[in-house]
């Protein structure tokens, strides 16, 4: 007789339900009858303040005793909780002290511009945990920004060229013609010219 012994790993991305109890450290949601049982910072206890209804991101930490879930009210947090539990000797509680301290925002700032001091005003981080966040995490960190700062621009990049279309063909330019203008344009500034700049040297060309 063979046993055969099967391992079944899942994630719970989020969840999505009634608020039913809330504390500092943590809250119950419940989702189609079950209660979750799901520990928080101090920083989304604040976010989602007296809903009755909520949807938190969510990180499943598998222990040999226990599966414990954190919840966290935007992917950011949820994104900075697990970048700190991947540095060595910070586990899930620790991150979600640091997480009670600092926003995400706070947090990746003090990162990428390697100030020790204020993650040393954490309680329970001392020198070399601070040392060891920026070192394993500040390249991270700045990868993130760069892509998100390239991100943004884009988006607001294609809202302009959206919005100049929409000026030139109203004021009678072939939506094609304009396209090509507008296209050239952006290609030349690199996106950096306001939406009225924009129009106006659109029209000249188009």
């Amino acid at each position: 007789m063979i046993n055969f012994q099967v391992s079944l790993c899942f994630m719970i991305a989020y969840l999505k339900g009634k608020l039913v109890h809330k504390e500092p450290t943590h809250v119950v949601i419940e989702v189609n009858g079950v209660g979750y049982q799901v520990g928080i910072s101090l920083h989304t206890f604040s976010e989602i303040k007296d809903r009755e209804d909520i949807r938190l991101a969510t990180y499943l930490h598998v222990r040999e005793d226990a599966h414990i879930l954190y919840g966290f009210a935007t992917e950011a947090e949820k994104w900075m909780f697990q970048s700190l539990i991947s540095v060595n000797g910070v586990g899930p509680s620790t991150a979600l002290v640091v997480l009670s301290y600092l926003s995400p925002d706070e947090l990746k700032s003090a990162i990428v511009h390697e100030d020790a001091a204020t993650l040393q005003a954490v309680k329970g981080i001392g020198g070399k945990t601070a040392q060891r966040l920026i070192l394993e995490l500040r390249d991270k960190m700045k990868k993130e920004s760069l892509e998100e700062n390239v991100l943004n621009q884009g988006k607001t990049r294609n809202t302009m060229r959206s919005e100049a279309l929409t000026a030139l063909v109203t004021l009678g330019i072939g939506r094609l013609a304009a396209e090509k203008s507008i296209d050239s344009i952006l290609k030349q500034t690199g996106g950096s010219v306001s939406l009225e700049e924009l129009v106006k040297q659109a029209l000249k060309t188009a």
